[in-house]
């Protein structure tokens, strides 16, 4: 995995304007070690406590919009201020790390570093937040943002019986809604298997 520790500069590439200063100030109270990394498939970012001479490390993908990677900053520091009062006593997602992670969330919405939309989303859900990926509302808002992908779109967004694409090249056709999954049936083994509605896939158009 490509990692560099990102210098306090080079910070403000990745951060929204107004976020730059408090964050700054919060890894200089906790002596944070800040990594970015490129994309990961199945997480935003890491948190890693403080071990001997170590300082406590925090990585955060270099990908996502300056939206998601505060969120998922902060997410991260909920863990450590939750490691540093608790260690291990309690669950990686449980009712302490949830206050913990409502409390920085407030603050940044309270400094109006969100635009409207995130800010809606957040207060849905700021009095029992959850894993950022599994919040679908915040999910569609923070993808607005994105610079990349934008030839993408969701299997939510496609028609039952559309046509789409993974970025292996497999192609689907879009199924009946499950929940909150989607089916999808590989269209040259016949095979079916459950999406997230906020999937991203390429759209394909039939013959």
């Amino acid at each position: 995995m490509s990692k560099k520790e990102v210098s306090l500069q080079a910070l403000s590439d990745y951060l929204p304007e107004k976020a730059l200063d408090p964050v700054l100030e919060y890894l200089h109270l906790y002596k944070i070690h800040l990594t970015i990394t490129k994309s990961r498939k199945t997480i935003w970012g890491d948190y890693r406590y403080s071990t001997g001479d170590t300082h406590h490390r925090i990585s955060v993908n270099g990908n996502l919009n300056p939206y998601a990677f505060l969120i998922t900053l902060l997410h991260e520091l909920a863990h450590l201020i939750t490691f540093d009062r608790y260690a291990n006593r309690v669950l990686p997602h449980g009712k302490e790390w949830k206050s913990n992670f409502s409390l920085l969330l407030s603050k940044f919405m309270d400094a109006e570093v969100f635009p409207d939309d995130i800010s809606h989303a957040l207060t849905r859900s700021i009095q029992n937040p959850a894993a950022s990926c599994s919040d679908h509302d915040l999910m569609r808002a923070l993808r607005k943002y994105d610079q990349e992908n934008h030839h993408l779109i969701l299997i939510e967004q496609l028609s039952e019986g559309a046509l789409f694409q993974l970025k292996d090249g497999r192609i689907f056709k879009r199924g009946e809604k499950l929940r909150k999954r989607f089916k999808g049936v590989d269209v040259n083994t016949g095979q079916t298997y459950l999406f997230s509605a906020l999937y991203e896939v390429k759209g394909v158009e039939s013959h």
